[in-house]
């Protein structure tokens, strides 16, 4: 097995009381013993990230209204309808100085904020940077050619084809600059994305493999006996159990 796997929280891991996203939610992964955090960023009208994965307040707050749509002072002041506030991203990492942060940008209106905090805080070593969208990693990946990325779902998709039949091991076109982690999910309506096979060839390529979300522990068996690099989980007290018991 891979000695160097990482439990990735999901949204900071699911906690009895305590709201996704939140800085209590982190800081009880990090006690836990996760070093990688997971999350999603979206830009206030001001410009301002903010830790949250949908781009509007109803599932979250009961709020009907758009991040996007707000200034930063606006959304500090809301309170989340399971406890706690919306965080600021810059808050999370100089909260958790110790912690390491997978940032998944979900719009392109969060581009800008996302390179300047970046570059504000110096936090390059701390940081990957994530998308489903290729022109949004495209955008962060020339701003900042230091930063570890992972792939969108395109460059998945085209690594994956990399192991098809008459398909040269090089792939339809070359990888990214920085990129250092594929992230998939186990299987794609239905089709196995994640084989040993496809693990192996990403090693040999010199990219982790992360797979998301895995919140069951015959799937985490599943992945720890492929040798992946990186779970990324909602469960992180199970993940970690499983972890230590395979090392």
């Amino acid at each position: 097995m891979n000695s160097q796997v990482e439990i990735i929280a999901h949204r900071g891991g699911r906690w009895p009381g305590v709201s996704e996203n939140t800085l209590e939610a982190f800081t009880a992964a990090h006690r836990a013993g996760a070093a990688w955090m997971e999350t999603d960023v979206h830009a206030s009208a001001d410009g301002v990230l903010f830790a949250a994965h949908d781009a509007d307040l109803d599932r979250i707050a009961a709020r009907p209204h758009c991040i996007r749509d707000l200034n930063a002072a606006e959304l500090d002041s809301i309170e989340l309808s399971a406890g706690g506030r919306l965080p600021r991203l810059t808050a999370l990492v100089e909260s958790l100085p110790d912690v390491s942060w997978n940032i998944d940008v979900k719009a392109a209106h969060s581009v800008a904020p996302m390179i300047r905090v970046v570059r504000s805080l110096q936090v390059e070593d701390r940081i990957r940077l994530a998308s489903f969208s290729s022109s949004t990693l495209r955008r962060l990946r020339e701003a900042l050619p230091g930063v570890r990325t992972s792939t969108g779902v395109a460059e998945t998709a085209l690594f994956a084809l990399r192991g098809l039949p008459g398909v040269p091991d090089s792939g339809p076109c070359p990888l990214p600059a920085r990129l250092d982690a594929l992230q998939a999910p186990m299987s794609f309506k239905g089709i196995p994305v994640v084989t040993r096979e496809f693990v192996a060839r990403a090693h040999r390529a010199g990219l982790q493999v992360h797979v998301w979300t895995i919140n069951d522990l015959a799937s985490m068996r599943r992945l720890l006996d492929l040798e992946v690099d990186g779970i990324v989980t909602d469960e992180v007290l199970l993940g970690l159990r499983e972890l230590s018991g395979w090392t």
